[in-house]
């Protein structure tokens, strides 16, 4: 396999109906070792506080014992003993999923009694070969183990049983809508996208859960997890003209010679690119959003945009994740770096005087400050993989 792959995660989770808590928590985190990621989700029994806190200390558990590479019985031991059984119902009081993934191809997952993970290769499901621990002091709960290695293009699914027995006692779903009923949607989705994002398939799994429900009112908490292995997707973001003018050069020919993504931020910076390619520059006044300039038009450049202004919304739209879905130019730009993995970072270093103007906004930082925040957010929130070149 050459080189590691890159792995999109997305949730998409709704709480029952009545609460304002999700009684599942889903989490997931880079490991130190590079290139390994760790993703938990947990069920509390019931819902709203009660479950939101038993879930949590589960999924929080299971990260940290798998992050240390402590012993698995060991920690499965101390995870076990941690979580009581319901006397009247003799199950957990929480469930729990982890998929721990070296993103060179080997993946471990570990499930207690939540709905079995979906593992999706070439348009099928492929079923997973587990093994059982157990032990006499975990009231006869069992954990399964399974180990894959992973391809680009392969999925896995995580769900919480509010998805597959979303509509239990209904007309249409007496049983629920069942692990074979979810199993059908998702690869009814992948064959008509095979590219679908990790956030579109969550939440149309999701929202076709929901729509079983009568009148769509959740019965129980509702997570669906989806983890996409693919081949890292690579972004340039230049912003701001270099310090010195006899880099102007350099400067454009970094954009030029990239392979994948490209985005010029910031008018000086466009001129310098348009100047230094020998290309037309146009201005889409048709584009322009209240407090955020138009975009402009270079051939060859993916987008091109204002740069301290369009910077900062592009930010606020994904730390708040709201607002992707608008049409201006500041949302295209959120969505560009969400579609991408790999972003780097140009930034020039020259001053560029307009923005010393005392007029414009006291928030807007300097143009070093908002891509550091920018970066940030994309690798803290969306784990992608970014890094800064000043120039």
């Amino acid at each position: 396999m050459q080189g590691p792959l890159f792995l999109e995660i997305d949730v998409a989770q709704k709480a029952k109906e009545g609460q304002s808590i999700f009684g599942d928590t889903f989490m997931s985190q880079p490991a130190q070792e590079k290139n390994r990621i760790i993703s938990v989700l947990s069920d509390g029994l019931g819902s709203g506080v009660k479950a939101n806190i038993l879930s949590s200390m589960t999924a929080s558990m299971a990260l940290r014992f798998i992050a240390s590479d402590m012993d698995f019985l060991h920690s499965a031991e101390i995870m076990m003993e941690a979580l009581p059984v319901c006397q009247v119902r003799n199950i957990s009081y929480a469930t729990f999923t982890i998929v721990d993934s070296v993103l060179k191809g080997w993946t471990r997952i570990i499930e207690m009694d939540n709905p079995k993970t979906i593992f999706i290769r070439d348009n099928q499901i492929l079923p997973l070969t587990y093994r059982e621990v157990e032990s006499p002091r975990w009231n006869k709960r069992k954990i399964l183990l399974s180990e894959i290695l992973t391809k680009p293009e392969d999925r896995i699914i995580l769900l919480s049983d509010g998805i597959t027995q979303s509509g239990m006692g209904s007309w249409s779903y007496p049983l629920g809508w069942g692990e074979e009923g979810c199993q059908t949607l998702v690869l009814e989705v992948v064959k008509k996208k095979p590219y679908i994002s990790a956030q579109e398939l969550s939440e149309l799994i999701l929202e076709e859960a929901l729509s079983k429900e009568p009148l769509r009112k959740a019965g129980d908490d509702m997570t669906c997890s989806v983890m996409y292995f693919r081949r890292p997707r690579n972004l340039i973001l230049l912003t701001g003209p270099p310090f010195a003018k006899d880099k102007d050069g350099e400067y454009a020919a970094m954009l030029e010679t990239f392979e994948g993504s490209k985005v010029v931020c910031g008018g000086t910076t466009a001129d310098i690119v348009a100047r230094e390619l020998g290309r037309d520059i146009e201005t889409d006044i048709s584009t322009g959003a209240p407090g955020i300039p138009p975009l402009s038009i270079i051939k060859g450049v993916d987008l091109v945009t204002e740069g301290i202004l369009t910077l900062t919304e592009a930010n606020k739209i994904l730390k708040n994740n709201e607002g992707l879905d608008r049409n201006n130019p500041a949302a295209k730009l959120a969505r560009l770096l969400m579609g991408n993995d790999v972003i780097q970072f140009v930034v020039g270093t020259r001053i560029n005087e307009a923005h010393q103007d005392p007029s414009l906004p006291v928030e807007i930082e300097i143009r070093r400050n908002i891509v550091k925040n920018l970066s940030n957010t994309l690798r803290e929130k969306y784990l992608k993989k970014t890094s800064i070149r000043y120039i």
